[in-house]
C-alpha cells in the first residue's frame, strides 16, 4: 500500500504527457513530409522506450513478477526519494509540455520534415536544441527514484541512453541538410539537453 502513491504519481504523469500530446499528434498528421529518415534502428528504440516507460512499470506495479528485484529504503530515505522523483518529474512534464507548445506544427516524434517546417530558436529552444530529451532523462531519474525495483525502476534512464546516443546525431544531421548555416548557428550557441555556459 505504501508504494500506491509513487506508482500513481508515475503513471498520472504519463497520462498528462498523452495529453498533452494528442493534439500536436492530430496536427501532424495533416502535414505533408519532405524528408522522412525513420529507420528499423529508430523504430526499435521506440519499442524499447515504450516497454521500459509502460510495460515494465506496468508489470511492476500489477503483478508481482518483478518483486524479487524489489529493493527497500529507510523511511527517511524513501520520502526524500519519493519527494526529489515528485519535483523531477513534475519539471518533465513541464519542460515535455512547453517543448511542445513552442514546437508548434513543427513537431514529429520520429525523424522527419515537414512542409512547412521552420526552425524554432525561441522560448525553451533558446537554451537548448532537445527539450524533450532533457524531458526524457528526467523522467528517467523520477522513475528510478518513485520505482523501488532494480528493473522498472532503472529501465527508463537504461532506454533514454541509446536513444539519446543514436538518434540526437541523426536528427541534428538532419537539420543541418535542411537549415545549413542557420542550424549550425543555433548549434554553436545552445546545448543539447543542457544550457551552455557561456563566459
Amino acid at each position: 500500500m505504501e508504494q500506491m502513491f509513487p506508482k500513481a504519481l508515475y503513471f498520472a504523469g504519463l497520462i498528462v504527457e498523452t495529453i498533452v500530446r494528442l493534439p500536436y499528434e492530430h496536427q501532424r498528421r495533416q502535414i505533408p513530409k519532405i524528408d522522412r529518415r525513420v529507420t528499423f534502428s529508430e523504430q526499435s528504440l521506440l519499442a524499447g522506450l515504450f516497454v521500459a516507460m509502460i510495460v515494465l512499470p506496468l508489470i511492476y506495479s500489477l503483478t508481482s513478477w518483478l518483486d524479487f528485484a524489489n529493493y527497500r529504503l529507510s523511511p527517511p530515505t524513501k520520502a526524500r526519494a519519493s519527494g526529489i522523483g515528485t519535483l523531477l518529474l513534475a519539471a518533465a512534464v513541464w519542460l515535455f509540455w512547453r517543448a511542445h507548445r513552442d514546437l508548434g506544427a513543427n513537431w514529429s516524434p520520429s525523424l522527419e520534415i515537414g512542409a512547412r517546417q521552420t526552425l524554432v530558436t525561441e522560448g525553451v529552444y533558446r537554451a537548448i536544441r532537445h527539450p524533450m530529451y532533457a524531458s526524457q532523462f528526467l523522467y528517467g531519474i523520477a522513475q528510478a527514484l518513485l520505482l523501488q525495483n532494480w528493473i522498472a525502476g532503472l529501465a527508463g534512464l537504461v532506454a533514454f541512453l541509446p536513444m539519446y546516443l543514436v538518434r540526437v546525431p541523426r536528427e541534428e544531421q538532419m537539420m543541418i541538410d535542411h537549415f545549413c548555416d542557420a542550424y549550425r548557428a543555433y548549434r554553436a550557441r545552445t546545448g543539447r539537453i543542457v544550457p551552455r555556459l557561456r563566459r
